[in-house]
């Protein structure tokens, strides 16, 4: 992949990656050290070791992986997309200071490491407001009530 390439998305090849999974993840996972073709050992960085090992078992469960530098810009449109909401939505975020963006046009942009640290957010909160509503429900009996067939009359 080129320094200029944006995205790359790579299909799960057909043969089973199980061995190769099971040699990254096993009880005695191997250094971070790859060869090259001519020989030469490189040291990977943890965090590239990381991505190897997500990369290979999201190709072992047969998904498809893209890869993407987090220091894109995004179109309003595209993070919108990313995020599963309409533009108009995804454009109220910005305006309401949820996300920050650039404008340095007509146009904004946004980066996506503010879009993914945004859907990180708002998961953690969308938990916490579901975990509180089961244990509102709880305390008030609701569950209770729920189990008790109701009987016609």
């Amino acid at each position: 992949m080129s320094a200029s390439t944006l995205e790359h998305t790579v299909l799960a090849p057909e043969e089973s990656l199980d061995l190769l999974l099971a040699l990254l993840t096993g009880p005695e996972a191997p250094t971070t050290t790859l060869t090259g073709p001519s020989g030469e050992h490189i040291v990977l960085p943890p965090e590239v070791f990381e991505v190897l090992v997500d990369v290979v078992t999201a190709m072992a469960q047969g998904q498809a992986v893209t890869i993407a530098p987090v220091h894109q810009r995004l179109t309003t449109q595209e993070a919108a997309d990313l995020l599963g909401i309409s533009r108009p939505t995804f454009v109220k975020l910005l305006e309401d200071g949820e996300i920050p963006y650039e404008q340095p046009g007509r146009h904004r942009r946004v980066r996506l490491s503010a879009v993914l640290a945004y859907r990180k957010r708002h998961s953690v909160q969308a938990r916490n407001a579901l975990d509180r509503m089961v244990e509102i429900a709880d305390e008030s009996g609701m569950y209770e009530q729920m189990a008790t067939p109701k009987h016609t009359r």
